[in-house]
């Protein structure tokens, strides 16, 4: 199922773990419900994960995807969890297992919490499957052990007679892995049977929708026509038209995110304002408390100002 133009797509990657969170952790974990508590949202840290770790120079051909997620724990107030997933798509240079190492021990310095921390593995080896980072020196050893998921190793069947939506994540990945250089015809029907493995789970319509999206967008037709195609059989299956394209569905997120770049830096450009007309002020004599009242800074940042 695999093409020349279908690579795996890193925000549909990242979509799919955040619609799908809930679901991922009782995938995993058989005892998530009982150690999790999962009415309370998540935040994902993405910002937070790349000021740790910025993207490597000359990375090209190696794909990862990174989520640092908080999660709260059922007991102990304001305990919680971050849990590190890495999606590795290819074995890249091979040192996935020291990376998740340097991942956990800076994550950890930073945050001072518990750490669980997932490899899910899509590459098409089979003899790759790193879970462990040791390191020996003089009577030293280290010996570090993360949870290691090799799509590539887990049964088809199991994956279909498995409730859980998330199965659904890894059943259309394994295929993509499994069914390479074959006609769009032929992918339209694996498809078809991906879309009918997710209309048979429950889920909300938000996670419906993030699924839909993936294992139509994961791997690409040869021909953009038989997107279009597939995409009006599942309309007529649905008797409706509540689906939204895939492309637009990542169209409208993209526009959503930049938007809120955009916010974010109109916010920026407004604050770095107040601060040079309140550092005017001051430097003119004004009392701090009528510069703070006047520019909406707080009294601390007005006497940081030089």
């Amino acid at each position: 199922m695999s093409k020349s133009c279908s690579r795996v797509d890193d925000q549909l990657w990242k979509s799919i773990l955040e619609q799908t969170f809930a679901h991922f952790l009782e995938f995993f974990f058989e005892d998530a419900a009982g150690i999790f508590d999962l009415s309370k949202p998540f935040d994902y840290l993405d910002k937070e994960f790349e000021s740790l770790f910025p993207p490597e120079p000359n990375s090209k051909g190696v794909r990862f995807v990174d989520k640092l997620v908080k999660v709260y724990l059922k007991d102990g107030g304001e305990q919680f969890v971050l849990c590190h997933i890495e999606v590795q798509s290819s074995r890249g240079k091979g040192d996935l297992a020291e990376r998740m190492f340097r991942y956990y021990y800076k994550i950890s310095d930073k945050y001072q919490v518990p750490i669980s921390a997932i490899a899910i593995l899509t590459d098409d080896n089979r003899s790759y499957h790193p879970s462990a980072y040791i390191k020996e020196f003089m009577g030293t050893i280290l010996h570090y052990r993360f949870n290691s998921y090799k799509v590539l190793h887990q049964d088809e069947v199991a994956l279909r007679s498995n409730s859980n939506p998330f199965s659904v994540v890894v059943l259309t990945t394994l295929l993509a892995i499994t069914n390479k250089n074959i006609s769009d015809d032929k992918l339209k029907d694996i498809k078809h049977d991906l879309y009918e493995q997710m209309m048979s789970r429950k889920m909300d319509k938000s996670t419906r929708q993030g699924l839909y999206n993936f294992l139509t967008y994961y791997v690409g037709f040869e021909n953009q026509g038989s997107l279009t195609i597939f995409e009006s059989e599942i309309k007529k299956k649905l008797g409706r038209s509540n689906i939204m394209g895939t492309q637009e569905y990542l169209l409208d997120k993209a526009e959503k995110e930049g938007i809120e770049k955009g916010r974010l830096e109109e916010r920026a450009k407004l604050k770095a304002e107040k601060r040079a007309i309140a550092l005017e002020f001051k430097k003119m004599g004004l009392p701090v408390a009528d510069i703070a009242k006047g520019t909406g800074l707080s009294i601390e940042e007005i006497e940081k100002l030089k």
